[in-house]
């Protein structure tokens, strides 16, 4: 007789699953094929050199040429991949972190939500509860010296003094109007979405106004959050959850 398992939905997905899923690509995947090519070529080498000491012929100049190559370029290619995973890992790391910050606001009825796959990108964080609707992106970045910041005015801001190649703010407005739209069609209501990007680590410095997009240190969240008036109805908290949930197990469903 079959078995079957108990569980009757697949688990919501963690902070930084995506992220996860990528590191464990570059190592399995890409790595390690470096790794044994150069492994293998080493092995032919080693065998051609005891051809020639033991008198057989061999080639073991020509093969000790092209493993020397191999290793050459496992090494600059491995190198590469390390860094690669480095940041990956940075990046998981930080939106475990905001995950921690952000699990608090269930005690206000507000519910969560991780590494929410979108078209083409995954929404860091998503956050309903009676005090809005909050698409958040964690933006883990190494700091070039300890007392650099984040500067913020208007729409635009600055890392350590130096414009970022992708404009986070913008980034995240976009994911915010995508939410927007997918709760509208699946719940037929409309729910206000509020983009937030925060900076793990990073002092930031509000120099104007602040505008649409919340920028933060994260431990600073949920008291943010907190200090919104209640404008959404439980009933709609619930729904509203609901539905995204179910997008989200439907589209790891479709990626199993």
């Amino acid at each position: 007789m079959s078995s079957q398992s108990p569980l009757k939905a697949r688990p919501l997905r963690l902070p930084g699953q995506s992220l996860d899923r990528e590191i464990d690509r570059w190592i399995s995947e890409s790595a390690m094929g470096y790794y044994v090519v150069a492994a293998m070529l080493c092995t032919v080498a080693a065998f051609e050199w005891y051809g020639t000491l033991t008198h057989s012929p061999r080639r073991p100049l020509l093969f000790s040429i092209i493993a020397g190559v191999a290793v050459m370029l496992a090494v600059w290619r491995i190198l590469g991949i390390k860094n690669k995973v480095k940041n990956l890992r940075l990046g998981r790391d930080g939106e475990r972190c905001v995950g921690q910050f952000l699990e608090r606001l269930r005690e206000d009825g507000g519910q969560v939500f991780h590494d929410v796959p979108g078209q083409d990108f995954n929404l860091d964080h998503v956050v309903i509860s009676p005090r809005g609707v909050y698409a958040i992106e964690t933006k883990t970045w190494s700091k070039p010296s300890p007392g650099s910041t984040i500067t913020v005015e208007g729409d635009s801001l600055l890392v350590a003094g130096r414009a970022p190649d992708k404009n986070p703010i913008i980034q995240v407005t976009a994911a915010a109007r995508w939410l927007a739209r997918k709760l509208e069609e699946s719940t037929g209501k409309q729910f206000a979405v509020r983009g937030v990007v925060v900076f793990p680590g990073w002092y930031v410095e509000q120099r104007s106004g602040r505008g649409a997009v919340w920028v933060l240190e994260p431990k600073m969240l949920p008291g943010f959050i907190e200090q919104e008036p209640v404008s959404v109805a439980p009933t709609d908290v619930a729904l509203a959850a609901f539905h995204l949930s179910r997008y989200v197990r439907g589209e790891a469903e479709k990626n199993s």
